[in-house]
């Protein structure tokens, strides 16, 4: 993990975890030309081998691999494997952005404190899978993203950034979604980009510093 013998001037080695299309893990393959943001995705996994993601970023010359549930014969054997996989990559950082499973404590503490997710609430309003859908429903008049270390409960971990994100009238379940997404795009790679220059990452209650 970070700190590692890595030296404070080498790219801050990131592995994605995905499910689905990738498009929040395309932000950190994608930053704006010119720049310079002190990290690199060595790899993406997803728990599905027909997620869009993956050939999302093999398009972009960046290693995937897939583990699946499937191919195990307990959960707890499935979050191994795919922490063998993950680890393989020699990460300073692992990025949960739209993985669709739950990791269990001994995955968590493998790569704990630098393993973090994204979410489409400001947390600890609407957790799961369900966020967007949920905050229509309660009918409020502000959500957005956050970014959280992720810990062994269901989006329950420290929280590292967070952005606000206005609900419209005619908002639906889709274009609130697309909003949010678009915030939580630029949320992480800002703060992957500040854990790459800082090189630090700590937790104190439920307080998370990165200097």
């Amino acid at each position: 993990m970070a700190g590692d013998a890595q030296s404070a001037y080498a790219p801050l080695r990131v592995v994605v975890l995905l499910s689905g299309g990738g498009s929040t893990m395309a932000a950190l393959l994608e930053p704006p030309a010119g720049s310079d943001h002190g990290f690199t995705v060595v790899a993406v996994g997803s728990d599905r081998p027909e997620a869009a993601g993956l050939e999302r970023a093999r398009s972009a010359g960046v290693d995937t691999f897939v583990v699946e549930p499937g191919g195990h014969r307990t959960r707890a054997e499935w979050n191994r494997a795919l922490a063998d996989a993950v680890a393989e990559h020699r990460p300073d950082l692992v990025v949960s952005a739209g993985f669709m499973r739950i990791l269990d404590a001994e995955f968590v503490a493998r790569f704990a404190p630098w393993l973090i997710n994204t979410h489409p609430a400001l947390l600890p309003a609407f957790p799961g899978a369900t966020a967007v859908a949920d905050a229509l429903a309660y009918g409020v008049r502000v959500t957005g993203a956050t970014v959280h270390v992720v810990d062994d409960g269901i989006d329950s971990g420290p929280i590292i950034a967070q952005r606000a994100v206005e609900v419209y009238p005619t908002d639906d379940q889709a274009t609130l979604h697309e909003r949010i997404k678009s915030v939580e795009r630029q949320m992480l790679v800002t703060v992957v980009s500040r854990l790459a220059e800082t090189r630090t990452l700590r937790i104190s209650g439920r307080r998370v510093h990165l200097t």
